[in-house]
């Protein structure tokens, strides 16, 4: 992005304009990084400002953190007993097989 695009969103972003799709579509590479904080002080400003003007990356950003949270929950907790014996029946099934290949 140039400074002259970065002026052009800074100045759609203080009149209240959405900001376009090419602007929407750098910002939700960033969203990734802006939800595990790998972004500097600088870009996590930039984001947030973004954020609060344009309600679909808003949304997206949402989606994605819900979606981060989900995933998050659902990995600390332990599979049911039968799906886990179900799966060290299929391993066990493959390991024959190789080893009868």
């Amino acid at each position: 992005m140039t400074d002259q695009d970065h002026a052009h969103e800074a100045h759609a972003h203080e009149a209240g304009v959405a900001p376009d799709d090419q602007d929407c579509a750098e910002y939700l590479e960033r969203i990734v990084y802006f939800l595990d904080n790998e972004l500097d002080a600088a870009d996590c400003a930039a984001v947030r400002v973004h954020l609060d003007t344009c309600n679909p990356c808003l949304e997206r950003y949402d989606l994605q953190r819900t979606v981060k949270a989900v995933v998050a929950r659902s990995c600390a907790e332990p599979a049911p007993e039968a799906l886990r014996e179900r799966v060290r029946v299929s391993i066990r099934q493959v390991q024959v097989r190789l080893s009868e290949g």
